[in-house]
């Protein structure tokens, strides 16, 4: 059964791309709503695409499959776009955000057509990959379902283990790959996680990132998966730190945390 939000979507989505050819939907028990959006994109809207979204009926809890095709583009450029719009897709709230993403799949194919070669390039040369921590500072958590659901999510996606610790201070211990504790650090800062003081949506702009560093090979692993857990004293803070084999780290940022 698909949800009140993704029928709707698709209802403002058929007003949008109405011209024809562009907008195709059908849904079905097996693949939830499957939606086929054919645009132009480009310098000029010389490029032609089609992309598929396939809405499961935990959407937009979890973010659609996407695939992409087009005539004008090789197999690898298409795959390279549909990469970076997955990605995008994982970095958004769980709200409605197929046009969103198409928006986004337009403006990418603009710099695709001006550099051919960058998404194949973008695919092939990766850094070697680092264990890295971090430890961040959260400003505030007003709508803590939403955030923390948010969080746990990225932490799946980028194959992040994290420990959310709820207390006088807000902190966030993370453990795994350089490059993805950078990407959730990124997506902290500019997608909405939040709402301020008004109740409306707002972005991690006061996170602070209170300590990063390699993970020393003692350090890799001791954490698993992602947990929250509440404290209300240092010295509980400072165990859950112990629990984890990481109290060097609480010493670090201990006098930060004084200020």
């Amino acid at each position: 059964m698909m949800s009140e939000a993704a029928l709707e979507e698709v209802s403002v989505l058929s007003s949008i791309y109405c011209g024809e050819g562009e907008f195709h939907f059908r849904q079905s028990d097996q693949d939830g709503l499957v939606v086929q959006i054919n645009c132009s994109a480009g310098a000029g809207r010389g490029l032609v695409l089609s992309v598929v979204f396939r809405l499961q009926p935990d959407y937009p809890a979890h973010p659609p499959h996407i695939s992409v095709s087009s005539t004008d583009l090789s197999r690898a450029q298409c795959d390279g776009v549909r990469q970076k719009l997955q990605a995008r897709a994982a970095a958004l709230p769980p709200e409605p955000m197929v046009h969103q993403l198409v928006q986004y799949l337009q403006e990418e194919c603009v710099q695709l057509s001006q550099d051919p070669g960058a998404d194949t390039r973008g695919t092939q040369e990766r850094e070697p990959e680092e264990e890295w921590t971090a430890v961040l500072l959260l400003d505030h958590i007003r709508s803590q379902n939403r955030y923390v659901a948010l969080l746990e999510r990225w932490s799946v996606q980028l194959q992040l283990a994290g420990r959310l610790l709820l207390g006088p201070k807000i902190l966030l211990l993370l453990q795994g790959c350089r490059r993805d504790v950078k990407e959730f650090c990124r997506r902290l800062k500019t997608v909405k996680v939040d709402v301020d003081s008004t109740g409306k949506k707002c972005k991690e702009r006061m996170m602070t990132v209170l300590l990063e560093a390699p993970s020393s090979s003692g350090r890799q692993g001791s954490q698993q998966g992602f947990s929250v857990q509440s404290y209300q004293s240092p010295a509980e803070l400072a165990g859950s730190f112990q629990e984890l084999s990481v109290s060097e780290l609480y010493q670090q940022i201990l006098p930060t945390l004084r200020a």
